[in-house]
């Protein structure tokens, strides 16, 4: 295994600042992009701060700014957020599964931050016995991203879903088996630097540790 130093860190948000900076990071980022959404984003959310959810940060290392985040919520606690806008496959459901929303980077960040926070994103679904990562794009500019890194379409013969907790904008939701999708880059040849990047590098910038319990959350957000 090579050990590799990246241009940001990503990390938990452990307290009321980190989750602040993460949320003005998801208001640039999809404000962007759809205006109507960023006042809406500015601001935490209940999920944000409940048991079974990890919020990342990630910093440039150069300025100290936040240039992206994700939120990952498992299922550990009971269902997803998406499964109240449509239901999942029965072989999915009776697993543990992920649902990544609010990923956003800044214009300004390194290219590689977004795959970066995906390797994350699939550490943790490993550490939390999470199968399937599933994730929702608005345009097939995002599908066509997902898909390089993996993900597949649940529903590729379906409508694009309309989802609650986004504002019901239609998305096309993907999942990523997190299991067998690794084995499949590695018998990829044109996929192996996924493999490579994910599994077999060294980043000590990607920081995945348990996050502050919500009793604490709750008192660093009165003390904010």
């Amino acid at each position: 295994m090579t050990t590799s130093s990246l241009s940001f860190t990503i990390r938990p948000a452990v307290n009321a600042l980190d989750l602040r900076r993460a949320c003005e990071v998801r208001a640039e980022g999809y404000g962007h992009h759809m205006p109507s959404m960023r006042q809406s984003l500015i601001e935490p959310d209940a999920l944000d701060r409940a048991e079974g959810t990890l919020v990342l940060i990630c910093e440039d290392k150069k300025t100290g700014d936040a240039v992206g985040t994700a939120r990952i919520q498992t299922s550990r606690q009971g269902p997803l957020l998406i499964e109240q806008s449509m239901p999942l496959p029965p072989h999915m459901s009776r697993l543990g599964r992920a649902e990544i929303t609010r990923l956003a980077t800044l214009p300004k960040a390194d290219p590689v931050l977004k795959f970066a926070i995906c390797k994350a994103a699939f550490l943790y679904c490993l550490s939390t016995q999470s199968r399937y990562a599933i994730i929702g794009a608005r345009n097939e500019a995002l599908v066509r991203q997902y898909r390089r890194i993996g993900f597949v379409e649940m529903n590729a013969d379906q409508p694009m879903v309309p989802l609650a907790h986004a504002g019901n904008m239609p998305h096309r939701v993907l999942m990523f088996d997190t299991l067998m999708g690794p084995r499949e880059w590695q018998a990829n040849p044109n996929q192996q630097g996924l493999f490579d990047f994910c599994f077999d590098t060294l980043h000590p910038d990607i920081e995945l540790v348990e996050r502050l319990g919500a009793s604490q959350w709750q008192g660093d957000a009165l003390a904010a």
